[in-house]
C-alpha cells in the first residue's frame, strides 16, 4: 500500500478543543512563591486540570503517579518544588538550610530514578542553598532569609528559561537534519508537555513543520501508558501537522511501506557513550530503523546527558506499577493474578543513533569524544 492510499484510507477522529485555548498547549507549570499548579497530564486529552502543590512532597508525588512527566519538564518541576519547601521550611539558621536542603534534595530525587534531568535540576537548587549557608554561618537575621528565598525563586525560574531556550535551539538544529517532504515517526511524548518549551523531539517536528519540511507525522502509541496516544498526537493535531496515531507494533509494517525518512524521539538519560535511556519501546524503533536504513536521531538538552554513566549498563532501569500494564484508564485488561513485567524504559546502544541533538549542536558521529566536546561548548 503507498502513502497516498494509506492517508485516502484514514478515520480522522474528532480534534479536541478547549474554551479559550486556540490551538495553544496548555502551560505545564504555573508558579509563584505560594504555589505551583501542574497540569494533570494522566487527563489529558479529555480534560485539562491543573493539581496545586506548595511544597516538595506535593511535587514528588505529582511525579511518582505520572501527573507530572516528562524528563525536562520534571527537572524544572523539581527546581520549583524545591523553592517553595525552602520557603515553607523558612530555616532559621545556616545549620537548617543545610540539613533542611539535603533532605528535600533525597526527597525530590527518590521520585523517578531514571530522568537524569531530576538530579541535575535538584542537585543545581541544592548547591545554591549549601552555598548561601556557607556564605551566612549562624542564625539568619529576616534580610538574609528573605535573599535567600528569593535566590531560589529566581534559580527555579533560571531552570525553567533555560529549558525553554534549549528546546527552541533543539529545533532548529533537529529540523535541519530533516529532509524536504519528510516522513517522520516518533516514540512517547518528547513534546511541549514534556517541557517547559516546545519540546525536544516533537519540537524538531513542529519546527521543521513551520519551515515546510514535513510531508507526514506517525505517533507511536506507546504502552502501556499512551503518551503517544494520549498527548504526542494531540500535540500534532494542535499544531496543525499532518499526522496518525499508529500502535506501537505497526511501527516496522509503517517505516517499511510509507516512506518513512527519519525517526526523532527524545530521552531520560545519556550515558557518556551515547547509550541512551528512553521510554519502553525505543529500542525495537532503533533496531527497525536501522535494519530499513532509517536516520534515528535523539533530541535531548545537555542536562540529560550523565557524564558518571559511563554507558548504558549503569542507567537504573525503572519498574513502575503492574496496574499500569493491566489497566487502561480504569478497566482491566488481562485476567486477575496475572505476573506482569513493567520496565518503564529502555536502553538504545549508540551504535543505532545516527545522532544526537542538543541546544549547543549536533553529536554526529555519537562518541564518547563527540558527546564530551559537545558537553564542553
Amino acid at each position: 500500500m503507498n502513502h497516498a492510499g494509506l492517508l485516502r484510507r484514514a478515520r480522522p477522529e474528532r480534534a479536541l478543543t478547549f474554551k479559550g485555548e486556540k490551538s495553544m498547549i496548555p502551560p505545564r507549570l504555573i508558579f509563584n512563591k505560594t504555589g505551583m499548579k501542574i497540569l494533570d497530564q494522566r487527563l489529558l486529552p479529555d480534560k485539562v486540570k491543573f493539581l496545586a502543590v506548595k511544597d516538595a512532597s506535593g511535587t514528588a508525588k505529582a511525579t511518582r503517579d505520572m501527573a507530572l512527566r516528562g524528563a525536562p519538564l520534571i527537572g524544572c518541576a523539581a527546581a520549583f518544588g524545591f523553592a517553595l519547601e525552602m520557603r515553607r521550611l523558612a530555616p532559621k539558621t545556616s545549620a537548617e538550610i543545610e540539613k533542611q536542603a539535603r533532605r528535600t534534595a533525597d526527597l525530590l530525587k527518590a521520585a523517578r530514578p531514571t530522568a537524569v534531568a531530576l538530579f541535575y535540576a535538584t542537585d543545581r537548587m541544592l548547591n545554591l542553598a549549601l552555598a548561601f549557608a556557607a556564605a551566612h554561618p549562624g542564625k539568619l537575621f529576616p534580610a538574609a532569609r528573605r535573599r535567600f528565598l528569593v535566590a531560589m525563586d529566581k534559580e527555579a525560574r533560571l531552570v525553567s528559561a533555560e529549558d525553554e531556550k534549549a528546546c527552541r535551539d533543539m529545533g532548529a538544529y533537529g529540523a535541519a537534519l530533516l529532509p524536504r517532504k519528510c516522513v517522520v515517526m516518533t516514540h512517547c511524548n518528547a513534546g511541549a508537555l514534556a517541557t517547559m518549551g516546545i519540546g525536544t523531539a516533537v519540537g524538531v517536528i513542529t519546527t521543521a513543520h513551520k519551515k515546510g519540511k514535513i510531508k507526514h507525522a506517525y505517533s507511536c502509541e506507546t504502552r502501556p501508558y499512551l503518551q503517544g496516544a494520549r498527548l504526542t498526537i494531540w500535540e500534532l493535531m494542535r499544531e496543525g501537522v499532518p499526522s496518525e496515531l499508529i500502535t506501537d507494533n505497526m511501527a516496522a509494517h509503517i517505516i517499511k511501506t510509507c516512506g518513512v525518512n527519519a525517526v526523532v524521539v527524545g530521552a531520560d538519560r545519556i550515558a557518556a557513550n551515547g547509550d541512551t535511556a528512553n521510554k519502553i519501546g525505543t529500542y525495537a524503533l532503533a533496531v527497525i530503523a536501522k535494519y530499513h536504513g532509517v536516520p534515528f536521531y535523539v533530541a535531548a538538552p545537555t542536562p540529560t546527558i550523565d557524564k558518571h554513566a559511563s554507558d548504558g549498563t549503569a542507567i537504573a532501569i525503572e519498574e513502575r506499577s503492574t496496574e499500569e500494564v493491566t489497566y487502561v484508564k480504569g478497566a482491566r485488561i488481562a485476567p486477575k493474578g496475572v505476573k506482569v513485567r513493567h520496565p518503564a524504559f529502555d536502553v538504545t546502544p549508540a551504535s543505532l543513533i545516527t545522532a544526537i541533538v542538543t541546544e549547543k549542536g549536533v553529536i554526529n558521529p555519537v562518541t564518547r569524544a563527540n558527546i564530551l566536546k559537545n558537553v564542553s561548548r
